[in-house]
């Protein structure tokens, strides 16, 4: 098996892409290279890269949207954003749809290289290890919730929600907020849909009743533990 750190590139032009590809191979990384978003969403889907590369112009599907789509399933995957738009209200766009870096072209490999490994150490360092949450274990990146030897594996919406309520542990998390993050819109119809959601954590969390998930009526839940 290989160990080598899949990064997804997001790329219109061949000749680019080509050469940034053949680039990171050379720093050991495995690079999957795709021609529009709407290849890369259905890669990322697939492949489960650590990092996206994603030029912002490209047919079928911009860069912009596909990093929304997928912010929606994996608020921590890192992502670069590559383009040739030099306006400021463009890259601050960029960070606010949850882009953690901004290279504008012609950029050098070495720099993309260089903000490669930052952004990687940055999220090893921010969320490797597993969490203990009460007896249970829970590995966020692998999206599993391990206890007495046995290890369920969650869905990416389960792994994200839960992710976040451990985050904000003994705090409200906002309803609206996370509606929002990882549904896309706080309506009636997504609401109901996270309630099911929380339903289902707490039936894999109920083997610790030290843990609860509790509805605080009007504006969201709280994780204690």
């Amino acid at each position: 098996m290989s160990n080598k750190i899949k990064i997804l590139l997001a790329e219109d032009e061949p000749s680019l892409g080509q050469i940034i590809k053949e680039s990171l191979e050379t720093r050991n990384f495995e690079v999957l290279l795709c021609p529009n978003g709407k290849i890369a969403y259905e890669t990322y889907k697939l492949e489960q890269p650590l990092l996206l590369v994603l030029d912002v112009m490209m047919p079928q599907k911009d860069g912009f949207t596909l990093a929304k789509e997928i912010r929606l399933e994996d608020p921590t995957i890192p992502i670069i954003f590559l383009t040739a738009k030099s306006q400021t209200e463009d890259v601050v766009y960029g960070f606010n749809i949850g882009g953690n870096d901004y290279l504008k072209k012609p950029f050098s490999m070495e720099e993309l290289i260089v903000r490669i490994n930052a952004l990687l150490k940055r999220t090893t360092d921010a969320f490797a290890e597993e969490i203990s949450l009460g007896k249970y274990t829970f590995n966020l990146k692998k999206q599993t919730l391990h206890f007495n030897n046995v290890s369920e594996k969650l869905t990416h919406r389960e792994a994200n929600l839960l992710y976040y309520l451990i985050k904000n542990k003994n705090q409200v998390l906002d309803r609206s907020f996370i509606l929002n993050k990882l549904w896309g819109d706080d309506d009636f119809f997504n609401a109901r849909s996270m309630d099911v959601f929380i339903t289902k954590l707490r039936k894999k969390l109920k083997d610790d009743t030290s843990i609860q998930i509790i509805n605080v009526r009007g504006f969201g839940y709280k994780l204690v533990f």
